[in-house]
């Protein structure tokens, strides 16, 4: 290939499961079929891992606390969670992506990117291979997905969220930018509150809003991230499909509205880091060697102590055992501690030019 030749069209399909965790539950327990039901623990400081689509009728989301939830749907039904099940269905699920393509990139335990440039069937488009996986998925695990197809990572995952659930959504490269333009930027993955809260004083409100803005405008308010901005903006992503993505830390952190002074408050505090740091450890369907402890001073000082196993860290039980040992010398913590947080990193895991695909 001549430098002034464009690369490959690729074909990326974005599956994502349709209310993952809670349909698995309402799968599995017929009581639950047609009920907002929530996955996590109902107590005052139990936080919501997933919500059924009769709970999100009533504003319920993932990551809300459980006391918010009942209040806004006070039939709401409880379960608690069996991330041993839900990694399982993923790995029925990514079984099922390997018939298709090896460029698999899981984003969690039920999503994942999938690059369909080479027709490994000749089912003729990448619709067709989208259309067919989701149909397997639904004979094998009785569980639906919604699925985006387009010419790039970022307009696919913008895709699969359109037509959910159970639907399909097929945005061509003729027809990228103008979607793009049309959408909410707080929709764009990667443009979280914060930022999106942010765009929003800038008077960036769509795509169409940020693609407006000039590349100088964008570096001088979002620094690093302009250039993906300026590209998603216009509908250009050039990331590949990583089937084997880079070693990444996953964990969590939680800052204390009062300073944490007793030991009793350490452990409490402790355990509620470790569940939320678990939770996203166990839905990113990864393992890791080290566990990393984070602790923040009263004067804002930060120390990290970490522990490094020969073998990945086996359940929210052990990571909150090494947590409480690289814990224990730091104690007692001269005015107090404001925030804690427990990190996995030591992340354990499980391209050539290819044909023309047509997208639908």
């Amino acid at each position: 290939m001549t430098g002034s030749e464009p690369p490959p069209l690729r074909k990326i399909i974005h599956v994502d499961m349709d209310a993952f965790y809670a349909s698995v539950e309402q799968r599995d327990d017929p009581a639950l079929r047609g009920k907002p039901v929530a996955v996590g623990g109902s107590s005052a400081r139990g936080v919501v891992a997933a919500a059924s689509y009769e709970a999100r009728v009533f504003g319920v989301r993932s990551a809300m606390p459980s006391v918010t939830a009942i209040r806004r749907c006070p039939d709401l039904v409880f379960v608690k969670p069996r991330f041993d099940v839900y990694s399982a269905i993923s790995r029925q699920i990514r079984s099922i992506f390997a018939d298709y393509t090896d460029l698999i990139e899981p984003l969690s335990l039920d999503e994942a990117y999938l690059d369909v440039t080479d027709d490994r069937h000749a089912l003729g488009s990448a619709k067709a291979i989208a259309e067919a996986i989701r149909a397997r998925i639904k004979a094998d695990t009785g569980l639906t997905a919604s699925a985006g197809v387009s010419y790039n990572k970022f307009i696919a995952k913008l895709a699969s969220d359109q037509n959910k659930p159970d639907g399909l959504c097929v945005i061509p490269p003729h027809k990228g930018a103008a979607f793009v333009a049309s959408l909410p930027v707080k929709r764009f993955h990667g443009v979280g509150p914060v930022t999106a809260a942010k765009m929003a004083r800038l008077g960036i409100e769509t795509g169409a809003d940020l693609r407006d803005r000039g590349i100088a405008f964008l570096r001088a308010n979002f620094g690093s991230y302009a250039d993906y901005l300026y590209g998603a903006a216009r509908g250009i992503d050039e990331r590949p499909v990583r089937s084997n993505r880079p070693n990444k830390s996953i964990g969590a952190e939680r800052t204390f509205s009062e300073n944490l002074s007793a030991d009793a408050d350490y452990a409490d505090a402790l355990a509620r880091v470790a569940d939320a740091a678990w939770e996203r450890i166990a839905r990113s369907g990864e393992r890791g060697r080290t566990v990393t402890l984070k602790l923040r001073h009263a004067d804002f000082t930060t120390i990290t102590r970490a522990k490094s196993l020969v073998d990945p860290v086996a359940d929210k039980a052990e990571l909150l055992a090494i947590g409480h040992r690289l814990l224990g010398p730091l104690l007692p913590v001269p005015g107090g501690c404001r925030l804690l947080g427990l990190t996995l990193s030591g992340i354990v895991r499980d391209e050539p030019e290819q044909p023309a695909l047509p997208l639908g």
